[in-house]
């Protein structure tokens, strides 16, 4: 039942997102937080990447980020579970010229094992809360062990249990949203474009733990910690002077304890053993 479960579940996923797919570069692509976090997610990453890497990617949808690596001179096979965000993918590499550098595949991260690209690779990544959309999480990490040259880097950008942000919203009455992540063991209803479909909230220490055997950490970020997140919208723009302040804040403040875990998102990078042979 639970195999059923969460194949119903990632399809319901992809037709959210696929309904958003041909505008979503539109309704994101002027939000400051958001070009913000991807901003600081690129910057992270960049710091671990060798030269011309190889990377894989995770729920990598309209293709944003496999792009900009490509663009850089990395190599990336770009996956997905949405169609019709790999055909807004495929439209990019096309007009950018970039078809000997991206690579992409129709696939679902629970399906890594029959990757038509095996790599090895650099670098797996997933931004912006993909693999919360999965109840699965075990079966996926335990797939990146294959996958990755000895050395290589695992980053994840998730949504964990608790959100300083959220919790805020206590002081304006919204119990509901102030505490869904708080009891979520089981899963919680997110919808979009009208879609119903279940999302699962993780804590770094979770992910930590489950790959400890073949993994390091290496580095925690948290990610709209101190920085309001994407959805209180304009924020930016109508309080230009405490943004520029909660940014510095956050950068100063961001690998710390409490503020590196307690975020919208974090970003966690680990480090594959030298012992651990695929």
């Amino acid at each position: 039942m639970k195999m059923i479960n969460s194949h119903i579940n990632e399809q319901l996923a992809a037709t959210a997102f696929s309904k958003q797919a041909f505008v979503f570069d539109e309704l994101y692509s002027n939000n400051t937080i958001i070009r913000y976090k991807r901003e600081r997610v690129r910057n992270h990453v960049l710091g671990y990447l060798p030269v011309k890497s190889n990377i894989l990617e995770l729920n990598s949808g309209t293709g944003e980020d496999a792009i900009f690596f490509a663009e850089l001179g990395h190599n990336i096979h770009a996956t997905d579970i949405s169609a019709e965000m790999q055909d807004v993918l495929k439209q990019k590499i096309k007009s950018s010229n970039l078809e000997t550098l991206v690579s992409a595949e129709l696939r679902s991260f629970t399906d890594l094992n029959n990757l038509q690209n095996k790599g090895p690779y650099d670098l797996i990544f997933s931004n912006f809360a993909g693999l919360n959309c999965t109840d699965e999480l075990d079966h996926v990490l335990s797939s990146f062990h294959a996958l990755l040259k000895p050395g290589g880097i695992v980053t994840l950008v998730m949504l964990p249990r608790f959100c300083f942000w959220e919790t805020l919203l206590l002081a304006k009455g919204k119990f509901k949203t102030a505490t869904r992540r708080w009891f979520s063991s089981k899963g919680r209803k997110a919808h979009v474009e009208g879609v119903p479909f279940t999302c699962w909230y993780h804590d770094p220490s979770e992910i930590i733990k489950k790959v400890k055997s073949d993994f390091d950490l290496i580095c925690l970020e948290g990610l709209c910690t101190i920085v309001p997140p994407s959805y209180i919208e304009h924020f930016a723009e109508k309080y230009s002077r405490i943004w520029k302040y909660l940014k510095e804040k956050e950068e100063r403040n961001k690998s710390k304890w409490p503020w590196r875990s307690i975020g919208d998102y974090y970003i966690v990078s680990l480090k594959k053993k030298n012992g651990a042979i695929s």
